[in-house]
């Protein structure tokens, strides 16, 4: 009896720091998992399916947001628990976020940290099975030359990762430092230890070549017990980036 109660559980009887708003409001936007988001735009569920789980089984419906974006209003309504008009409103505000991140895009962006490069990537990311390598070339005030160069694609190691792969587009395009990033198909940012070796040997190639190596973003997805769906090897401390 009590294992069917659980399962019918509303979203108000959810421990407060596991209800949607409540961790939007105490971790931020940025830091909670996409059914959360999800849940907020929902507001409510069903009987015996509380907007969580609804949120949940709608990414899972569709196999990711990227998928959730190009869904139509009727296919969204499908659902038990969507009607219409809840379709209609969740169809504008994944239009927005779409549009938001295609001007974005189109921009000239300035990479002042981590984060801006992980954004750029997150959703072409998302999807991938494989390890693909990016290379971000980057002025004297940290503007994006271009935007970012696909040049691996694979199991990362030393032997796929070449410096040359890594630095051409920097030279072509007159760098001054790079970013360089790469994605985690399993969804855990942290880094291996070859993630750590190639990191090291891109970091004395561009001393030799005089283009700083300004970080290695590795781009994973938010997951429960993961505080981001990205991680700086610079910002912890792992490898030395120093000159």
């Amino acid at each position: 009896m009590d294992q069917v109660r659980e399962a019918y559980i509303t979203a108000k009887e959810l421990p407060k720091r596991l209800q949607p708003r409540e961790m939007f409001d105490r971790t931020g936007a940025e830091h909670v998992p996409d059914e959360v988001l999800l849940a907020i735009l929902l507001r409510f569920g069903t009987k015996g399916h509380n907007v969580v789980d609804l949120s949940r089984e709608l990414i899972q419906r569709f196999g990711s947001l990227t998928a959730l974006v190009r869904a139509q209003p009727k296919e969204l309504s499908q659902l038990k628990g969507i009607g219409p008009t809840k379709a209609r409103e969740l169809k504008a505000a994944l239009e927005l976020a779409r549009r938001l991140s295609q001007e974005q895009a189109d921009e000239d962006p300035v990479i002042q940290g981590p984060e801006d490069a992980a954004r750029l990537l997150r959703e072409q990311a998302r999807e991938l099975e494989q390890e693909r390598f990016w290379v971000f070339p980057l002025d004297t005030r940290n503007h994006l030359k271009c935007q970012p160069v696909l040049v691996s694609q694979g199991l990362l190691n030393a032997s796929l990762v070449h410096a040359r792969e890594v630095f051409l587009p920097a030279i072509e395009r007159k760098a001054a430092a790079v970013l360089v990033a790469h994605n985690h198909p399993s969804g855990n940012p942290s880094p291996s230890p070859e993630d750590l070796k190639v990191t090291k040997e891109l970091i004395e190639a561009g001393r030799i070549l005089g283009i700083q190596v300004l970080d290695h973003v590795i781009i994973g997805q938010l997951r429960p017990g993961q505080s981001s769906y990205f991680h700086s090897i610079r910002e912890s401390g792992m490898v030395s980036f120093s000159s």
